[in-house]
């Protein structure tokens, strides 16, 4: 299956901030958006969470126009983690990651025994399964944010896209979702991720696209997209990329900026 942006154009109201951007997402990779604040990944990621109508260009899956696919349908294929998610209920972690079964639901029904099995699994799968019970209003920013992954993978959706999935989370947690992201590509799922991290695009994607200045820049596999020049046109400031030594079949390759 694959996600298909072809010319798209994504902005707020009639205003683009993106435009002309064409980009394919198969099952199985992982595609990792980078670019400055302002580039347009959150506009083209809550595009085609439909949460913006796109200006121009198509969605397209497996060659079907994503507006011609029915909503419900819609929600199985792809699912949205936003950068935060402010709470407004008190509900518990378990049933705010439930919900993202909604599509799965016949109409005016709830939950059944399989949705709140397949919201256990995602809990332990991101390892929030000991937040279950806790009020989704009382755990912190990265522990909402992993709960919102969780939401997300309960879905079982096609797709994920992902809006700076680490921006709240712990070394440690960064480092988890990585892991997780990593074993949901190898079975089957595309992922489209925008980040702050280049490192994170270094150990875990199959391409990057760089985008800056309302347009996509380049788009290849990471050890010819993430290199010091490239970062240094897009972000302003000079870098190093190097490889560490270690005992895995790849090197590990690190991005740092220079500071003077």
């Amino acid at each position: 299956m694959t996600l298909e942006l072809d010319q798209l154009a994504c902005g707020y109201g009639r205003q683009p901030v993106l435009t002309g951007v064409d980009l394919t997402v198969d099952g199985g990779e992982l595609v990792c958006l980078l670019g400055p604040n302002g580039s347009g990944k959150t506009a083209l990621l809550k595009t085609l969470a439909g949460l913006l109508a796109p200006l121009g260009g198509q969605v397209r899956i497996d060659g079907r126009a994503w507006a011609d696919w029915p909503a419900r349908e819609r929600a199985r294929l792809l699912a949205y983690v936003p950068q935060a998610h402010a709470p407004v209920f008190a509900f518990k972690v378990r049933d705010v990651v439930v919900m993202g079964r909604t599509a799965q639901w016949p109409l005016w029904s709830g939950p059944t025994p399989r949705d709140w099995r397949a919201a256990e699994a995602a809990l332990s799968l991101v390892q929030m399964d000991a937040f279950a019970d806790r009020l989704y209003t009382e755990i912190s920013g990265g522990e909402r944010q992993m709960t919102m992954i969780a939401r997300a993978l309960a879905q079982e959706a096609r797709f994920l896209a992902l809006d700076e999935p680490a921006s709240s989370l712990d070394f440690g947690n960064q480092a988890r979702m990585l892991q997780t992201l990593r074993r949901l590509v190898k079975s089957g799922i595309g992922v489209l991720m925008a980040t702050h991290h280049p490192e994170h695009a270094l150990r875990c994607a199959s391409r990057v696209a760089i985008m800056r200045d309302g347009r996509l820049q380049r788009a290849g596999p990471p050890e010819e997209i993430v290199t010091a020049a490239s970062l240094e046109s897009v972000y302003r400031v000079p870098f190093v990329v190097s490889e560490l030594p270690c005992d895995q079949p790849k090197p590990i390759r690190v991005c740092v900026a220079q500071l003077d």
